[in-house]
């Protein structure tokens, strides 16, 4: 999977801006398609990198398994 200049440009916005950075602009075509792709999310507060998107960052685009959600909490009596 190719992504472009831009593309790339913006994924890395997204990480330095979930590592806390002021980011200046995130193009909102390539957010979209990192979204499309899995990349990145869609939230509240505008787009954020996803562990895939990370992954590939890093040059690893097959990222580990994700940790499975907690168990829920069962009460030790029946209620």
């Amino acid at each position: 999977m190719s992504l472009t200049d831009g593309q790339v440009l913006a994924l890395r916005n997204l990480a330095r801006k979930q590592a806390g950075e002021v980011v200046d602009f995130i193009n909102i075509a390539d957010a979209q398609v990192l979204t499309d792709q899995g990349f990145a999310e869609r939230g509240r507060g505008g787009w954020v990198i996803t562990v895939t998107g990370s992954a590939l960052l890093a040059g690893n685009p097959e990222p580990a398994a994700a940790p499975s959600p907690p168990s829920p909490i069962r009460p030790l009596f029946g209620v």
